[in-house]
C-alpha cells in the first residue's frame, strides 16, 4: 500500500473515532451536543486554515452559502451521537446518496439513471429499518429515536454539502471548495455559541482535551490527509477506501462506552453500506473519474 492510500486509511480511521469521542464528553442532551459542535468546529476551523492555507483563499459569497449548509451538518451530526448511537449516527448519514439522487436533477441538472432509483429503493429500506428496530434509551443514546431523525437530516445536509461543493468546484475550483470547510465550521461555531456558553462553563479538562482532539486531530488532520492524498489516487479507490470510518465507527463506541446497536439496525447498516458502496463501484467503472478533479476531491469524508 503507498503513502497516499495509507493516508487515507489514516484519515477514514481518525473520522471513525469521532462518535466515541464526542461522546466521552461530560456535556449531556442536545444543549451538550450544541455545545460539542460549537467547540469542535471552532477548533476545526482555525486548524484547517493553518493545516491547508489554500482553504484561506477563493472566499465568495457562494463559499458562504456552502459552508452554511455544511454548518448545519455538523451541529447535527455531532447533536445526534449525543442522542443516539454512534452506529446509527453514522448509518443514517450514510443514505446521503438518497437524497443526492433525488435532488440531483433538480439542483444540478444531472440525469437519474434506472440503477439510481434502485439504489434510492434499497436505500430507503434500509432506512426504514432504523425506525422498525425502536432500542430503549441507554446512558450514551438517551433519546435514539430524536437523535435518529436529526442524523437523518443530517445525511440531508451532507447530501446538501456534496452538491454544493460540487457546484462551487466547477465555477471557483477546488480552492473554493476547501474555504467552504472552513466556512462551515466557523459558521457552525458562531450559530451554536450562545448555547454553548453555559454548559462550557462547568466543562472539565479532560472536556477541552476530547473537544482539541476532535477539532484539530479528527477533523483537521483527518481532512489534510485526505487533501493530500486525493491528487494520488482515483476518486472511486478514495471512497471506497473510506469506507474504513462507517466499519469502524460502531467499534469504538463498543470498546469505549460498550455501546451497542439493534439488530435491525445492524441489518439496516449493512444495506445502506452495501448500496452505496455498489453505486461507487459501479459509478467508478463507468467513469472512472481522475482525483483531481474538483468533484471527486470534494466527495471525500469532511466530518
Amino acid at each position: 500500500m503507498n503513502i497516499a492510500r495509507l493516508q487515507i486509511v489514516a484519515a477514514a480511521i481518525l473520522f471513525s473515532t469521532g462518535g466515541a469521542a464526542i461522546k466521552a464528553t461530560s456535556f449531556d442532551g442536545l444543549s451538550g451536543g450544541v455545545a460539542v459542535a460549537c467547540l469542535r468546529s471552532g477548533v476545526a476551523a482555525l486548524a484547517i486554515a493553518i493545516m491547508l492555507p489554500r482553504s484561506r483563499r477563493n472566499w465568495s459569497w457562494r463559499t458562504i452559502l456552502v459552508g452554511a449548509i455544511f454548518a448545519v451538518t455538523l451541529i447535527l451530526f455531532v447533536a445526534a451521537n449525543k442522542l443516539t448511537t454512534s452506529a446509527n449516527t453514522i448509518f443514517l448519514q450514510s443514505t446521503a446518496p438518497l437524497w443526492i439522487a433525488i435532488a440531483a436533477p433538480f439542483v444540478l441538472r444531472e440525469r437519474v439513471h434506472r440503477r439510481d432509483l434502485i439504489l434510492m429503493t434499497v436505500l430507503a429500506a434500509g432506512l426504514a429499518l432504523f425506525f422498525v428496530d425502536s432500542p430503549a434509551p441507554i446512558d450514551t443514546a438517551p433519546r435514539p429515536l430524536l437523535g435518529n431523525v436529526l442524523a437523518v437530516i443530517s445525511g440531508v445536509g451532507w447530501a446538501g454539502t456534496v452538491m454544493g461543493l460540487r457546484w462551487l468546484g466547477r465555477r471557483d475550483g477546488t480552492d473554493a471548495a476547501a474555504a467552504a470547510t472552513v466556512a462551515g465550521n466557523l459558521i457552525a461555531f458562531v450559530v451554536c455559541l450562545p448555547v454553548a456558553i453555559e454548559p462550557v462553563g462547568s466543562s472539565g479538562g479532560g472536556d477541552w482535551l476530547l473537544i482539541l482532539y476532535l477539532g484539530i486531530i479528527q477533523i483537521g488532520l483527518a481532512y489534510v490527509f485526505v487533501t493530500k492524498a486525493v491528487e494520488h489516487l482515483r476518486a472511486l479507490e478514495v471512497s471506497l477506501l473510506l469506507y474504513v470510518e462507517p466499519a469502524l465507527n460502531p467499534i469504538w463506541a463498543f470498546l469505549v462506552h460498550g455501546e451497542t446497536v439493534g439488530r435491525l439496525s445492524i441489518v439496516g447498516g449493512l444495506v445502506i453500506l452495501l448500496a452505496t458502496g455498489a453505486k461507487t463501484w459501479q459509478d467508478g467503472r463507468s467513469t472512472v473519474p481522475i482525483a483531481t478533479e474538483p468533484a471527486a476531491v470534494i466527495e471525500t469524508d469532511t466530518r
